[in-house]
């Protein structure tokens, strides 16, 4: 067996020092124990928040618990505020727009990386421009074909260009789980007999499950939070999403704000719970996105 340098010896010996240390151990824990509280603390006064009435958010007792807990607040919002049609209206949208942004990249990867065809780099590059162009830049022509497709106040008004500006970074993600995919298992599957759509389903989808999950949190992020397009496309209550819902809840004159609060609670916790439920599997899938890159 060849003989350890002393210097590797040496770097070993001080890091398990390190690793072993109580004292640098404390101070560790003490450090993360202080790091989680700070980022805890917006969820904390966002909850507390939508339990106290004005008199307590405005001096008397901003940070602390609530004197009385007004889970009436929560009422007020979902009864006067229409949260409850808002939330379901951005379940439906949020959904919708996740499963058209990874039906459509899937596919066009597919057939930008595993079928061989003389545009397909030149497709790629115009799928990547999408990159480039900013949302705030694309309202008002998107606002003009909409409103010339009489496609304004539905469902399908906030689907579409989410759909649609979700695509580009979708493709890319796309592309490096796809190409690490060698191409002797499409072989294989045109041998046993399978077709295009055979060995997209049945052989690359499956292994696309990190990027699936990578996609979807990209895209559910884009869409659940998303304003300028909900706000302009949108002028009747019946389709508003969460973030146009909770803007409506500001009067003009006088604000009960503990209802808004209590909307931003509705707004925010799914995807915290979304989170930690999911956190394992997107954890997973971003690790293997880096890995990949």
């Amino acid at each position: 067996m060849a003989k350890k340098n002393k210097n590797d010896v040496y770097e070993e010996e001080r890091y398990t020092l390190k690793k072993t240390n109580p004292a640098l151990k404390t101070l560790i824990y003490i450090f993360l124990l202080i790091w989680a509280l700070i980022n805890l603390f917006p969820i904390y006064f966002m909850f507390t928040f939508s339990l106290k009435s004005n008199d307590e958010i405005f001096g008397k007792n901003i940070v602390g618990l609530p004197k009385d807990w007004l889970w009436a607040n929560y009422a007020s919002a979902m009864k006067t505020g229409n949260m409850g049609l808002y939330f379901v209206n951005s379940i439906i949208v949020t959904t919708l727009a996740i499963a058209i942004s990874i039906i459509a990249a899937m596919m066009a990867t597919y057939a930008i990386t595993r079928i061989r065809w003389r545009l397909s780099n030149l497709t790629n590059a115009f799928f990547m421009l999408g990159l480039t162009i900013p949302l705030q830049a694309s309202i008002v022509p998107v606002y003009v074909v909409l409103s010339k497709l009489h496609w304004l106040n539905r469902y399908s008004t906030l689907i579409v260009p989410y759909s649609a500006f979700a695509l580009s970074m979708a493709i890319l993600i796309c592309t490096g789980f796809m190409v690490e995919i060698p191409f002797d298992l499409d072989e294989a599957a045109r041998i046993d007999g399978c077709g295009l759509w055979g060995t997209f389903f049945k052989i690359i989808l499956p292994l696309m499950k990190p990027a699936l999950s990578t996609i979807g949190v990209y895209s559910y992020l884009q869409c659940w939070n998303e304003f300028m397009f909900a706000n302009v496309f949108i002028s009747d209550s019946k389709h508003r999403t969460l973030p146009v819902g909770i803007k409506a809840l500001s009067g003009q004159h006088t604000t009960d704000w503990g209802p808004i609060g209590a909307a931003l609670v509705i707004a925010t916790f799914p995807t915290l719970f979304v989170y930690i439920f999911l956190s394992k599997k997107i954890q997973e899938s971003f690790i293997a996105g880096a890995v990949k890159g």
